[in-house]
């Protein structure tokens, strides 16, 4: 990856088209799903319950597979993926990696383990996550003890 500006921090990078697309998909499930447990005579209140409820779980993995985002401010970086969030100073971030194929970026950390950033994935919008990995690398690097990888 070529040279990035580094950007003003804080800054939040997330797949943005990715969440709309679920966030969206999320809300017209629990609509049609709640429509139809409202429109059909035969049910009882149990099973219209159920209904929405099944809607609401739908809605709800839904919004979890949203939250993953990477927050970096002075002191570090926040990795929010689906279930865990993690708080990381610069210096524990080696490299920052978004290889070919890769399908969100990896933190190299000093503890000689990697950590999935799902808030940089290039599903939907692959240049603005080479933009975003750049940016973050650029971060890194000024920052931390990142070290350039090839």
């Amino acid at each position: 990856m070529s040279e990035s500006p580094t950007p003003a921090l804080p800054v939040t990078f997330r797949p943005g088209r990715t969440r709309a697309v679920l966030l969206t998909v999320g809300v017209a499930m629990f609509a049609a799903i709640t429509a139809v447990a409202l429109m059909l005579e035969r049910l009882g209140p149990g099973e219209r319950a159920s209904f929405v409820f099944t809607a609401v779980l739908f809605l709800g993995v839904l919004v979890m597979l949203s939250r993953p985002k990477v927050v970096a401010d002075s002191e570090g970086v926040t990795v929010v993926n689906i279930t865990r969030t993690r708080r990381l100073a610069w210096a524990e971030i080696l490299r920052v990696n978004l290889r070919p194929g890769d399908p969100w970026v990896f933190l190299d950390l000093s503890d000689g383990t990697s950590l999935p950033a799902l808030g940089i994935q290039p599903g939907i919008a692959k240049e603005s996550a080479i933009r975003d990995a750049r940016a973050l690398r650029a971060l890194a690097d000024s920052r931390g003890t990142g070290v350039e990888t090839a």
